[in-house]
Parts: C-alpha cells; sequence; structure tokens
C-alpha cells in the first residue's frame, strides 16, 4: 500500500516570475509612494489611522511578493 510521491510543484508556472516580480514592485512602490505623499501633505489632525494601515498593509504584500517572485526568477529558490 505504497503510495507514489508526487514532486512539488508550483501553481505559478516559471515563466512567469519575472513578469509578476516586476509589475507586483512596481505596484508595491507605487502604493508607498502614494503612502509618503498622503504622510507629507495632510495635515496631522486629518490623518486617519485606518487609511494609513491599510495603505501600509497593501504595500507591504506587493512589495514581499514582488521580491520573492524576483528571488524566483533569478534562481535563488527560497
Amino acid at each position: 500500500m505504497a503510495h507514489s510521491a508526487k514532486p512539488i510543484s508550483s501553481p505559478v508556472p516559471d515563466a512567469w516570475y519575472p513578469t509578476l516580480a516586476v509589475f507586483m514592485l512596481a505596484i508595491g512602490l507605487v502604493v508607498t509612494a502614494s503612502f509618503f505623499i498622503y504622510e507629507a501633505t495632510s495635515p496631522r489632525k486629518y490623518r486617519s489611522l485606518a487609511k494609513e494601515l491599510v495603505t501600509g498593509t497593501v504595500a507591504s504584500v506587493f512589495l514581499g511578493f514582488g521580491s520573492l517572485f524576483l528571488l524566483l526568477a533569478s534562481g535563488v529558490y527560497v
């Protein structure tokens, strides 16, 4: 009753890694820039903590996955 093991494969094709890295890093950098612009231009008493947390989280997720796909595209398998 030995089951043959299936090799682990990525749910994303390897050819998509560079494209995903570029797009996710670009989106993450744009969201980060919008966060900094929001912080620099809005007065302190009109800032929203919820908006800051959401913007920071979205930027972090896109930059994190973009970095992951950049490493995968360059051959560093993490």
